[in-house]
């Protein structure tokens, strides 16, 4: 490094230092950075954090001013789908988030977008980013997620030195005393009499299958696509146990176009079924068998596979035609819930606990990990046993409690 005193055209003096930086990475041509400083200290430092940016980070900011965030979001989703070892229903929420950012940020340099910038994205999608509606505080979290993966990858390639997203908050709304007073976590299953209610409705109109697929999700807590996915070989009739190993996903809602993956936890488990339920699956199974040895060489594209829960021609039903079925049944109850296949998995919770079930012995039959959502019903659901308990002990001793009544 070369540096000298110069005199500016005030009078007054600087130090000028120039020294030699890495090779333009493109073009390979040489390049020296020059800084000024009030002491030659200063003018030092300047020259040495530039070259530190080009050396250890080989960052060079003309090279990427010309890389938009929807370039940099595509390269990664690339990288991300066949490393990061997810899924491929997690992948497909990511591409949704970054089809977000891209409205925002697809033509965008990386380089342009500072902090400052990308706060402001996450304050406007919590007013109305979501066709003139607010995005809920979720889904601001997962497009937050999905971004940071996005800019760390940049700055892990040396595309930017600063991660915009670092410190960045997710705007939060206070919730106003009706939205308190009418959360609750008993909006999320079925208490037992709705259960009954929908569960006898089911057998009085329900249509073919109905019965097999929703008596299966509240007596097992399996998740709906754990349902569907099932094999004959999964269930062992000779000692009443259901084998979950995988889980049926669509991206495109076609029977044909469906994909098996491992359990939302990549976990393997074993649960026992009561028998009344593995009966009616083992009809269901006999059934499949006999369709099959009639009909396999007379549909064309007959798919042999041994789905427990199959069409005519042997392909699996998908998660959405769950869903439709019970929506026509919780119309015909009108229970007052917004209730969906995914509930019956915190029914069964609760059916567990009130029938006296440990916390990890429910987390393990349904396959929980996190135990924050079987904890939210299991609380309380134990809660409102311990009041139901105090009720009881009154009851029993009701005569003694009703001489408090003549006392002063």
């Amino acid at each position: 490094m070369h540096c000298d005193k110069i005199k500016l055209k005030s009078g007054q003096t600087r130090w000028f230092c120039v020294a030699d930086a890495p090779a333009h990475p493109t073009t390979g041509k040489r390049r020296q950075i020059e800084r000024r400083g009030k002491t030659k200290k200063e003018a030092k430092e300047k020259v040495r954090k530039v070259i530190d940016e080009l050396t250890v980070e080989q960052f060079d900011k003309k090279a990427s001013a010309k890389v938009t965030f929807s370039k940099l979001a595509e390269k990664w989703i690339s990288v991300y789908e066949v490393t990061a070892g997810v899924k491929r229903g997690t992948v497909r929420i990511r591409e949704d988030e970054i089809k977000v950012l891209n409205k925002y940020f697809g033509d965008t340099p990386i380089t342009s977008i500072t902090h400052a910038v990308y706060q402001d994205l996450l304050i406007k999608l919590s007013v109305d980013g979501n066709k003139g509606e607010p995005y809920s505080e979720g889904a601001i979290r997962g497009i937050n997620t999905c971004a940071k993966m996005i800019f760390k990858f940049a700055k892990k390639n040396r595309l930017i030195t600063e991660n915009p997203t670092d410190d960045a908050e997710i705007p939060k709304k206070a919730k106003t005393i009706d939205e308190l007073e009418n959360q609750s976590i008993q909006d999320e299953f079925f208490e037992k009499h709705e259960l009954e209610l929908f569960l006898k409705t089911v057998l009085e109109k329900g249509l073919n299958l109905d019965k097999e697929w929703f008596f299966t999700l509240a007596f097992t807590g399996m998740r709906p696509g754990e349902v569907i996915a099932l094999k004959k070989q999964d269930l062992d009739f000779d000692n009443n146990k259901i084998r979950i190993s995988k889980t049926l996903t669509s991206e495109n809602s076609n029977m044909r176009e469906y994909s098996l993956e491992t359990t939302k936890t990549s976990d393997i488990r074993i649960i026992d079924v009561d028998e009344s339920i593995m009966m009616i699956l083992k009809k269901l199974v006999h059934k499949n068998d006999m369709h099959k040895l009639k009909y396999r060489t007379q549909i064309e594209d007959f798919h042999d596979k041994d789905f427990v829960f199959q069409r005519q021609n042997g392909y699996p039903y998908i998660r959405q035609f769950v869903a439709t079925r019970m929506e026509r049944i919780m119309e015909k109850i009108d229970i007052g819930k917004h209730l969906t296949p995914h509930s019956f998995r915190h029914t069964h919770i609760s059916m567990q606990t009130e029938a006296g079930a440990e916390l990890s012995t429910i987390m393990e039959r349904v396959g929980h990990k996190d135990p924050n959502t079987t904890l939210r019903v299991y609380t309380h659901v134990t809660n409102k046993m311990r009041k139901k308990s105090v009720h009881n002990v009154a009851s029993h001793h009701s005569e003694i409690l009703n001489e408090l009544t003549f006392l002063d």
